[in-house]
């Protein structure tokens, strides 16, 4: 006998950082989105934790404040921190949304492994790739 299947619903994701405030106006300006939520650091925490949630595109990201924060190394490296997911964001002119992400604050990553898909990373280390 099994269980019948609940009602599950996706509603979001939640990105692990060490600013989340400062991360999700990075990513509320880049996806062309609004910060619709913000909450200050808990007590005890430093001044850059705390949380955030931006909505673009129909689409919920959440923002959370990290103790142990650290980048992640891609392409992966063996006993480095890796990065288990990433951001796709589909673009219709990549040369021209790279120039944008760049200017949002995001790092152009060394190694580009296709010609239609740019790997970037955002102001907290985390990989995002726009791709055609």
């Amino acid at each position: 006998m099994s269980t019948p299947r609940p009602r599950i619903a996706w509603t979001s994701v939640t990105i692990m950082a060490p600013a989340p405030r400062e991360l999700a106006a990075f990513y509320a300006r880049l996806l062309d989105g609004e910060v619709t939520a913000s909450e200050p650091p808990g007590a005890g925490d430093p001044e850059h934790a705390g949380w955030a949630q931006v909505r673009a595109s129909g689409r919920t990201l959440n923002f959370e404040f990290e103790h142990c924060w650290s980048p992640p190394v891609w392409p992966a490296q063996h006993d480095r921190q890796i990065s288990s997911q990433h951001l796709d964001l589909h673009v219709v002119d990549l040369a021209a949304a790279t120039d944008w992400a760049r200017e949002c604050g995001a790092i152009l990553a060394e190694v580009q492994p296709q010609e239609d898909v740019r790997v970037l990373f955002d102001p907290a280390g985390h990989p995002f790739c726009l791709f055609r």
